[in-house]
């Protein structure tokens, strides 16, 4: 599966950037390096190298958790374009996650950032989607359903987005609404269906 090759290039990148400085500096996402010396490739690139051990851990155990799911539903509905949607979906994110931050900090040598987290949450909103009855964990403690999950994702993202704790939420939101967009794009049953089983959990409550 795909998912799979992604965690195994993000586990192997990391690893040999972690214990290679230059290497590190060379893929790290630095908008002023993108726009003034036409280093585009670090707007994918950055993916695949974290910050340390733990970031590496939890971007790629969300992106094993929702991913195998994700490409499951797609081949189900796409059969020979599920392998080119899904990578669509996942470097798509990349790009478009890194966007604000390039908007920001173009001019600004100094920032850098790190990670799979925009592409991670492209896939877990699609996943959301599809499935969002499946119950999640809210700090991996509470159980609600994907859904709700998803908006207490994105309320958090929004209210810590100027905290300046070092993590890009802004990376976060706008890769979490490009994969429920492309999603939306490669069929729009999807909202017909995310709607209808909301609809009928509501019912059965109420009942």
């Amino acid at each position: 599966m795909v998912t799979y090759i992604l965690i195994a290039l993000s586990v192997l990148v990391s690893l040999a950037a972690l214990s290679n400085r230059e290497l590190f500096d060379k893929l790290k996402y630095n908008p002023f390096q993108v726009k003034h010396h036409k280093e585009l490739y670090r707007m994918l690139t950055h993916g695949f190298v974290h910050a340390d051990y733990g970031h590496l851990f939890i971007n790629m155990f969300v992106l094993w958790s929702f991913g195998t799911a994700v490409e499951d539903v797609f081949y189900d509905y796409f059969d020979g374009l599920a392998t080119p949607f899904y990578l669509l979906l996942y470097f798509g994110a990349l790009i478009v996650s890194a966007l604000p931050a390039f908007k920001e900090y173009k001019d600004t040598p100094a920032y850098s950032a790190v990670g799979a987290s925009g592409a991670v949450s492209a896939v877990l909103f699609s996943f959301i989607l599809m499935k969002p009855l499946k119950l999640l964990g809210v700090m991996l403690v509470i159980p609600v359903p994907a859904f709700i999950f998803g908006i207490i994702y994105l309320w958090y993202e929004a209210k810590m987005q100027n905290k300046r704790d070092g993590i890009a939420h802004d990376a976060h939101i706008s890769g979490a609404l490009f994969g429920v967009t492309i999603t939306i794009l490669y069929n729009p049953k999807f909202v017909l269906n995310f709607f209808l089983q909301i609809g009928e959990a509501i019912e059965h409550v109420i009942k």
